[in-house]
């Protein structure tokens, strides 16, 4: 499958799981709960990252472009329209990062919406009703899967910060990409860039970084799915605590 046709298919999986979403506003209301949970407790997990230091920018940009609670309607609508442009107007390896995030986004929302419909209407305290969804859905393989996406595309991101000349072609797109339609792409690329850019200023800042991703999510991920579920109930209110 080339580039043009993965990405078409991500979105067309993700604007399937928008239609249900507003065909059943239940469904459509506990994807919201669901999003806002998981970035309260992104922020938790990471709030001394966040707070300040070399990392910050690094994770505001984890945040608010692959674990945010943000609508991304607007980016998967470039990404359909502009598939094949994709691969005529970036470089190979940027091409190939746009398709692994419009994987990950497919995916990431088949999670969220699988947790949402186990979850139900809201009855009481969330935090109990997301655990047994998330123990019902279960999925592990997906849910390893979705991590080293994330962690394949920040490596990936950190990588081409090195190669020569990047950062002005990426400048010299901007007017190209915005003609054809690929706005929210291009700044994503560029957001992408600059943050991995300073973070790899540091010798090994970016696999620090990514490393430390890695163990928090696969330890939080461990405690998720084979911890008892008071005991995934009492580590989840933990980081939400932490939580500005």
């Amino acid at each position: 499958m080339n580039t043009a046709e993965t990405i078409r298919r991500a979105v067309a999986e993700v604007e399937a799981m928008r239609r249900e979403g507003r065909d059943l506003p239940d469904i459509g209301a506990a994807v919201g709960r669901v999003k806002r949970l998981q970035a309260r407790r992104f922020e938790g997990t990471y709030a001394d990252l966040l707070a300040d230091g070399p990392y910050r920018a690094a994770a505001r940009f984890f945040l608010q472009e692959l674990y945010g609670e943000r609508d991304f309607a607007e980016r998967d609508a470039q990404f359909a329209r502009i598939a094949g442009a994709v691969e005529k107007l970036f470089p190979r390896d940027v091409a190939d990062t746009a398709a692994a995030l419009a994987q990950l986004h497919a995916l990431t929302e088949s999670l969220d919406h699988a947790i949402a419909r186990a979850m139900g209407p809201l009855e009481g305290d969330e935090v109990p009703t997301y655990v047994r969804a998330w123990k019902a859905v279960d999925r592990r393989g997906d849910r390893r899967r979705q991590l080293e996406t994330v962690l394949a595309i920040g490596t990936e991101m950190s990588r081409l910060t090195r190669l020569p000349g990047l950062r002005l072609m990426l400048k010299v797109m901007r007017g190209p990409a915005s003609a054809a339609g690929m706005g929210s792409l291009q700044r994503f690329l560029e957001s992408g860039f600059d943050t991995f850019s300073s973070v790899a200023r540091q010798r090994g800042g970016a696999e620090r970084f990514l490393e430390t991703i890695r163990e928090r999510e696969f330890r939080l991920m461990d405690v998720m799915f084979d911890a008892d579920p008071v005991a995934c109930e009492t580590e989840l209110r933990r980081t939400l605590g932490q939580a500005r």
